[in-house]
C-alpha cells in the first residue's frame, strides 16, 4: 500500500519539476542546465547516503545491478532529461509534459515483450485513457 502513497508523491513533484524547469531554462542551455540538475542531485544523495546507515554498500550490488541500472540512468536521467529539458526550453510546458508523459505506452509494450508482463483488459483501458488524455490535453 506505500507504493500508493510513493507514487502519488512522485506525480506530485514530477507534476511540480516542469514548472521550476521552464523557468530555470531561461537563457540557459538544456546541456548546461542538465549538468547543473545532475551535480545538485549527485552532491545531495551522497550526503543522503552518507547519513543512512540501512543503505547497503556499493560492493553488494552485483554486476548485472550495476549495468541494468546504469542503462536505467543513460535513458531516463541523461538521454530522457536532455531531450525533455530541449523540448520544454522551446515549448510550452502544458503541451511538453502530457506528450512526455505518454511513457506509460512504451513501457506497456516493452514490458510486454520482454519481461513477459502479462496483457489484461484493464491495462489496455489504462492505456487507452492514458492516450486519450494526452489526446484531450493537446486540444
Amino acid at each position: 500500500m506505500n507504493y500508493y502513497i510513493f507514487a502519488l508523491l512522485a506525480a506530485f513533484f514530477f507534476g511540480l519539476a516542469p514548472i521550476f524547469g521552464k523557468i530555470g531554462l531561461e537563457g540557459v542551455s538544456p546541456a548546461l542546465a542538465l549538468c547543473i540538475r545532475s551535480f545538485i542531485i549527485s552532491g545531495i544523495m551522497l550526503v543522503w547516503l552518507l547519513f543512512n546507515t540501512y543503505v547497503s554498500p556499493l560492493t553488494d550490488v552485483n554486476m548485472s545491478g550495476w549495468v541494468f541500472i546504469a542503462l536505467e540512468g543513460i535513458c531516463a536521467a541523461l538521454l530522457g532529461q536532455l531531450l525533455y529539458y530541449y523540448a520544454l526550453k522551446s515549448g510550452d510546458a502544458s503541451v511538453v509534459v502530457p506528450l512526455i508523459a505518454s511513457f506509460p505506452l512504451v513501457t506497456f509494450i516493452i514490458a510486454t515483450l520482454f519481461l513477459g508482463d502479462k496483457i489484461s483488459i484493464t491495462k489496455v483501458c489504462g492505456i487507452l485513457f492514458t492516450i486519450t488524455g494526452i489526446i484531450l490535453l493537446r486540444i
